[in-house]
């Protein structure tokens, strides 16, 4: 059933990795399978077998042509460094060519403890599978690069954090696991030849247009590249109100995409102090920080490379601190390109983001939905929409700010209908809400995946009214308990 596996990673020297196989799990069992997903990777869907595919989706089986391994990487926690962290509960059974001719790891999650484990047991219980499989998918359907769920196993075994949970695990698909850290590990270890080899493999395998330039040249290209993608993905989550929660080096992916879902979530209530994770006591991953997060990440990534960039370190080090320094205006830059396309504007005009930043303090003021006042917005372009009014607990602000946004919308080319229309394609109606999530997995916890399988339909379509399923659309109710993620570790 498996696609042939390529093992470009396992080719790498043996101090890249170390060899591990998966722990066997009691009694594996196929709860989520993305098989659209599985599609375009090339799968034999037509020889799918449920239970075969629990068995290696569990670690139980290795399939045909895998080699698995955890990766080595380092990583800074919440700016604390930590010289060897590595996959404490993920095995890579190798990379795949898709069916677009793109290379794609899998990867098991939860697949038992590994010798970078640090202590811990290696499994991850189900809720942060479960969540991690419908948020990524909802990324995906909102049009963010991300890592992606393939498969959901339940192990017939319970794991033990605040209390015994049942234990699952995570098939995920990224574009690769290269990391900040993973190129920290090495750096940290002055091992100068490793830190080239993985920016060799980082250039052929995600920016291979920078192939052909001189050695030192193609590793500052490296740092521009990936701060691009940064800048963009990130733009992308301020854009949807999107919380990472955990923005470590070592969660911070040279591919560009979104990385490790643990404690994250979507705002509701627009306040850029917003912060999630239970672990994040000094807001240091809140919304309004993350774009900060990112650059200063990007800086630790330079800093590895400083002896491949040029001879003199001095130099080395100026031409990167000049890169890094540069990402903020291209950050801004992505960040207004995204509300623009929110606020249905193509043109570009030099008041454009004071135009932004009054509507939202104008939502942080009436404590207006972030998702919601962006999607009733669109039925506003001529008069005042009530559904839009009904968010905010004072619209004063609102209602001296909508004037501004119509005279501004006049000087698009397109009628306002057509405005609207784009709007509606851009602006979500359906986010993996936190009561909603936390409601699937619940349930899931009781052997009920009803709920988790109906969530994942509607988020499949986000932008999309799906009649009948308006309370997907909703916020928690006003007395529901301020919400806390946990990684699950």
């Amino acid at each position: 059933m498996f696609p042939e596996f390529t093992l470009r990673y396992a080719r790498l020297p043996e101090h890249f990795f170390l060899r591990f196989d998966p722990v066997p799990v009691k009694a594996p069992r196929l709860v989520a399978f993305n098989r659209p997903l599985a599609e375009q990777l090339g799968f034999d869907l037509a020889a799918f077998d449920a239970q075969q595919a629990a068995e290696w989706f569990a670690g139980n089986a290795v399939p045909a042509g895998a080699e698995p391994l955890a990766q080595a990487y380092a990583g800074h926690q919440f700016g604390q460094f930590n010289p060897r962290l590595g996959d404490g509960r993920a095995v890579l059974l190798g990379e795949v060519t898709d069916r677009a001719g793109r290379l794609r790891d899998i990867q098991l999650k939860g697949a038992g403890m590994t010798p970078f484990s640090r202590g811990a047991d290696g499994r991850a219980p189900l809720g942060p599978v479960l969540r991690e499989y419908l948020v990524s998918e909802a990324m995906h359907g909102l049009g963010v690069p991300t890592t992606r769920a393939l498969a959901a196993v339940t192990t017939g075994e319970r794991v033990f954090r605040r209390v015994p949970e049942p234990g699952a695990v995570l098939t995920r698909i990224a574009a690769s696991h290269l990391r900040v850290g993973t190129f920290q590990y090495f750096a940290a270890r002055d091992d100068l030849e490793a830190v080239r080899t993985l920016a060799e493999m980082a250039i052929e395998r995600h920016y291979p247009e920078l192939q052909d330039r001189a050695r030192g040249e193609r590793y500052l290209a490296l740092v521009a590249a990936v701060a691009e993608r940064q800048a963009a993905l990130v733009a992308s989550w301020m854009g949807l109100g999107f919380i990472h929660g955990v923005m470590n080096t070592d969660n911070c992916s040279i591919a560009g995409e979104t990385i490790d879902y643990g404690p994250c979530a979507f705002m509701e209530a627009y306040d850029p102090a917003t912060v999630f994770s239970s672990i994040d006591e000094g807001g240091r991953y809140a919304y309004r920080n993350q774009p900060w997060i990112a650059q200063w990440n990007l800086a630790r990534f330079a800093e590895t490379l400083i002896p491949l960039i040029d001879d003199d370190q001095e130099r080395a080090v100026a031409r990167a601190t000049e890169l890094i320094k540069r990402y903020e205006p291209r950050y801004e830059a992505e960040w207004l390109a995204v509300m623009r396309e929110k606020l249905g504007l193509v043109k570009e005009e030099e008041g454009d983001r004071a135009l932004v930043e009054a509507l939202l303090e104008a939502m942080q003021a009436g404590r207006a939905d972030f998702t919601l006042a962006f999607r009733h917005l669109g039925e506003a372009v001529e008069d005042d929409a009530p559904a839009l009014l009904e968010l905010f607990e004072n619209d004063e602000a609102l209602k001296a700010w909508l004037p501004r946004w119509r005279e501004r919308l006049a000087r698009e080319d397109v009628g306002l209908e057509a405005i609207a229309e784009r709007m509606r394609a851009v602006n979500p109606l359906y986010i993996p809400r936190n009561h909603r999530v936390e409601e699937a997995l619940a349930a899931a916890a009781e052997d009920d995946f009803a709920p988790f399988d109906t969530l994942r339909e509607v988020l499949a379509d986000p932008c999309t009214e799906q009649p009948g399923r308006e309370d997907f659309a909703r916020p928690a109710p006003a007395t529901a308990a301020v919400f806390r993620t946990f990684c699950g570790t």
